[in-house]
């Protein structure tokens, strides 16, 4: 039996929209509250060179939206077509569109909210002594007073479209929203000043903190502004617990400047929080949520984060406008970078540099908390562990490894090996990277449970070490020290564990000097474990079959929607293939796969580091743990174990005092 037809839809014929209609539907695009407003018209002030913006708000901007600005202003004979839809002064060519260097570009915000609204515009030009009013709805224009600059006012948004209105939250969230966007706006032009009115009353006020345009300033004076704007919009524990990111590239543009800057400052893992709530990129000046920037950023606290905390971070990228394009979103927020692999390497670059100087030296006083390591860090090592090296590229067992691959292999359990002397060094003790070392006569019977002790060297009053002297060990975990703050506490073996991880990533780096990556010894599955998987699965694992075997993994086709995990990496035997397929699967299809292969193998290291590193209740030495504390000072991300927890803490002379009530 057949079924129904429809019945027939009545013709409806193509003809053209109405102008109002047009900017309406420009308006659904634009404007979803009155920060978008807001954000549309601080950007206008922006472009117009002003020095200092005033937002005044009715009712969480519903009632009243009014943007002032001290900038260049409006001619009189261009005021009648400021609200004219695609009328802008900022492009007027495909080249100009294609090298936008302005906030706003499209020449429709001001169109749209007009039409959702009732709208009008104050403008005094720069060289002339008279100011008109240009009325939205009626197009009239009068001489009113007004000193440089423009005023837009907003009134009644979306009397227009009472349905839309009635999706608006409440008056403190819509002004909550209003705020956050000036706020971004703040970040980004200490050289500006921004002022909040709600009701009369002012909630928000960032002064100024440079006199010229942060491209133009000193780069010391530009630095120097920007914390200061972020120490006032974002607080100053935002400042303390952050440290300042400067990069930029070897090529360099026409002008003779940095092909690709960045530049801000990123918090240490101890500031990272639950929420992603202060994390702010900007691209040439503009906020924008980027993928490509957030995971770059996300990527370089990996090894030093805990958990699913979120770092925070506010970080400024500087490049040629013709390589970046931003007319992908109506609202602007997202862009599209022409090199995004570049890009992405440039900002992990950057703040993983950062972030991997050790912060002990903040502890004894340095500037800016840039670790400076004392005159001792030059020389030797005084300990070397003893670290378990699996053979990380070869699928044959290896029970020595040769001098020159930089590997040093010893039992898991052979704890005592932490500290041996070896016959290679001068000072007679094992250094970074040796292959051969001298095993200790076994001990006595009824010898007490230490290691050879390394030899101690007293420092003089030149040499300030930031984590101190060892005086005592707590429990068989932590390390006591004295430094010239107070008191440092030291998680032994998270400490210890972040050295021998960092050593072990050097040592497979110098096994392929000339930068190539080696396949990780993988492990053949005797029955093969399948999944059902997507068609972008399927098509992820056919283009990167040769990613996957250098990760170790041999992953085919088993069916048409069936993948077949045959090999995992050997270190990783006894986990879930499956969740281990489906998840590099994911990664490669999301982001580069170099990404994915370090990931791979940092984890590999950092399973193999925690194994090696010293255990609790081992009984240390002094003079072993000053040789711990020295390295600490000298490997690079030593604050934050493999797995992102606090290797150390200080606690001041002031701290303790209020502790016993000395001085009260």
């Amino acid at each position: 039996m057949n079924a129904p037809l429809p019945p027939s839809l009545p013709r409806r014929p193509i003809r053209e929209l109405p102008d109002e209609l047009i900017s309406q539907i420009a308006a659904g695009e634009v404007v979803e509250r009155p920060a978008s407003v807001v954000r549309e018209l601080v950007d206008n002030a922006l472009d117009a060179g002003a020095t200092q913006v005033t937002l005044r708000l009715l009712a969480g901007g519903v009632r009243l939206i009014s943007v002032e600005d001290d900038g260049q202003g409006i001619l009189r004979d261009e005021l009648p077509i400021a609200f004219k839809r695609h009328a802008t002064s900022k492009i007027g060519s495909l080249h100009d569109l294609e090298s936008v260097a302005t906030m706003g570009f499209r020449g429709e915000a001001l169109a749209a909210i007009n039409s959702i609204a009732d709208c009008a515009i104050l403008s005094r030009a720069s060289g002339l002594n008279d100011a008109y009013l240009l009325d939205g709805r009626t197009g009239e224009l009068k001489p009113v007073a007004r000193s440089q600059g423009t005023t837009v006012e907003v009134k009644e948004l979306f009397y227009s479209t009472p349905a839309r209105r009635k999706f608006l939250k409440t008056d403190a969230t819509e002004l909550a929203h209003c705020i956050e966007a000036v706020r971004r706006h703040a970040l980004a032009r200490p050289d500006v000043g921004f002022a909040i009115w709600h009701e009369g009353k002012l909630v928000e006020q960032w002064r100024r903190c440079l006199d010229m345009f942060l491209a133009e300033a000193p780069p010391e004076a530009a630095l120097a502004a920007l914390d200061q704007r972020l120490s006032d919009v974002l607080g100053p524990e935002f400042l303390a617990q952050s440290v300042r990111v400067d990069w930029h590239s070897k090529q360099a543009n026409e002008y003779g400047q940095p092909a690709l800057r960045v530049w801000g400052r990123a918090g240490v893992p101890d500031a990272a929080r639950s929420r992603a709530d202060q994390q702010f990129c900007y691209v040439n000046g503009r906020f924008v949520r980027d993928k490509v920037l957030t995971h770059a950023a996300r990527s370089a606290y990996e090894d030093v984060l805990h958990g699913h905390r979120q770092p925070v971070y506010a970080l400024y990228v500087a490049m040629d406008p013709t390589r970046v394009d931003v007319n992908v979103h109506p609202t602007k927020i997202e862009v599209r970078f022409r090199d995004s692999r570049e890009v992405h390497q440039a900002v992990r670059h950057a703040v993983e540099d950062t972030l991997a100087a050790p912060r002990a030296a903040a502890a004894a006083g340095t500037v800016d908390g840039q670790a400076q390591a004392p005159s001792l860090l030059a020389q030797p090592s005084t300990y070397v562990p003893k670290m378990p090296v699996a053979p990380m590229y070869s699928a044959q067992p290896a029970i020595k490894f040769e001098a020159d691959t930089g590997l040093i292999g010893h039992r898991v359990s052979d704890v005592g090996a932490l500290w041996q002397r070896s016959t290679n060094t001068p000072d007679g003790w094992a250094a970074v990277g040796s292959a051969q070392v001298k095993e200790e006569p076994a001990q006595r019977a009824g010898d007490t449970e230490q290691s050879p002790q390394p030899p101690s060297r007293p420092a003089s009053e030149e040499e300030v070490w930031p984590l101190g002297r060892a005086i005592a060990q707590l429990q068989g975990v932590y390390i006591l020290a004295e430094n010239n703050q107070g008191l440092v506490i030291v998680d032994m073996h998270a400490a210890h564990e972040r050295i021998v991880y960092e050593r072990l990533k050097t040592q497979i780096s110098l096994t392929a000097p000339d930068g190539s990556v080696h396949p990780l010894a993988s492990q053949p599955l005797l029955i093969p474990a399948t999944f059902a998987a997507t068609p972008d699965e399927v098509a992820t694992a056919e283009a990167h079959v040769a990613t996957l075997n250098t990760l170790g993994l041999e992953i085919s086709p088993f069916s048409p929607k069936t993948l077949a995990v045959r090999a995992v990496p050997t270190t990783l035997a006894q986990g879930d293939a499956v969740e281990l397929a489906r998840s590099v699967l994911a990664e490669l299809a999301q982001h580069d796969a170099s990404t994915v292969i370090q990931r791979a193998q940092n984890e590999i290291l950092g399973t193999m580091a925690c194994h090696g590193a010293v255990r609790a209740n081992r009984k240390l030495t002094i003079e072993e743990m000053n040789a711990l504390l020295r390295d600490m000072e000298a490997t690079e991300r030593s604050d934050q174990c493999n797995h992102g927890r606090p290797t150390w803490r200080q606690l001041t002379l002031k701290e303790l005092d209020t502790l016993f009530l000395r001085g009260r």
